[in-house]
């Protein structure tokens, strides 16, 4: 019988507003960069990210995620001004057009988060290192009281490919979010959000293994974002490209809701909602 982990439903305060996670949500992703892997997400123009922006909220996307330093592998490395720049062109757009909109910006640097927090009202602070880039960031998070994506990754976007070994990938990976869940809780991080890092650190197989072991993240207990979205194990399993990947995106962002996703990070915002529509009605109808 087909369906959804079981847990207690979850909320987040994103400014001062809880969030219920009843209904899984969607987050759109934003690149405000010249060197996303994925060519269609690029938007270094004002006119592009406006558009951007638009489409994301009028397909029905609950959070912006806005980035400019690509994580790609093997991405450029760019200074935190130039960062900063990128981000504030975009942050500036958003305000005008949505000033209610829930963002999240995508930086691993602490100084970042807290310029995007305090001069814009980001909400979420997503940081693709766990901490480990910026021995700054958990404090800052705690002082900006923001809530925090926590994510899996060995090495930098510039080496983790070549940090794919694991003895045994779910037991490690697990311990690496207790110890950082502990000292976030202990600053007194209340908001905290768990990612997997799919495509961070991990081969194909080690992917695909997350992803049928995904409900041990769930199980956490805290809320589960999966961002997959037309990534390398869609499309180097497939051997097409990334721009042919979206089936592919919307079959494993259902495997991922089943598995207790609460969080879709995508770039096509429009099939996403759909999934999760379908999924949740799905379910209702067993209950």
């Amino acid at each position: 019988m087909l369906q959804r982990i079981h847990k207690e439903p979850l909320s987040l305060n994103l400014g001062g507003e809880l969030i219920s996670l009843s209904r899984p949500l969607v987050m759109g992703i934003l690149n405000v960069t010249p060197d996303s892997f994925y060519a269609g997400s690029r938007t270094p123009e004002k006119e592009q990210i406006a558009a951007r922006v638009r489409q994301i909220i009028d397909e029905g996307a609950d959070i912006i995620d806005i980035g400019a330093y690509s994580s790609r592998s093997n991405a450029d490395d760019i200074s935190p001004d130039e960062e900063m720049k990128r981000l504030s062109t975009g942050l500036d757009i958003i305000r005008r057009l949505y000033p209610e909109a829930k963002i999240s910006v995508d930086t691993f640097r602490s100084e970042i988060a807290t310029r995007c927090v305090r001069d814009y009202e980001v909400q979420i602070v997503n940081d693709i290192s766990g901490g480990e880039l910026d021995p700054h960031m958990f404090e800052t998070v705690a002082e900006l009281k923001t809530a925090y994506i926590l994510m899996h990754m060995k090495g930098t976007p510039q080496t983790m490919m070549r940090q794919t070994h694991y003895e045994q990938i779910i037991p490690e990976m697990l311990y690496y979010f207790s110890q950082r869940i502990a000292r976030l809780e202990t600053l007194g991080v209340n908001d905290i959000i768990v990612d997997p890092g799919f495509g961070f650190g991990k081969n194909l197989d080690d992917n695909f293994l997350l992803m049928n072991r995904l409900d041990e993240f769930s199980r956490i207990g805290l809320p589960l974002l999966v961002g997959i979205s037309r990534k390398s194990m869609i499309y180097k399993h497939l051997e097409i490209t990334p721009e042919d990947s979206l089936n592919g995106t919307s079959v494993l962002n259902t495997l991922a809701l089943l598995g207790g996703a609460d969080i879709l990070r995508v770039h096509d915002v429009k099939e996403a909602v759909e999934a999760v529509k379908i999924v949740s009605k799905t379910i209702q109808s067993i209950a």
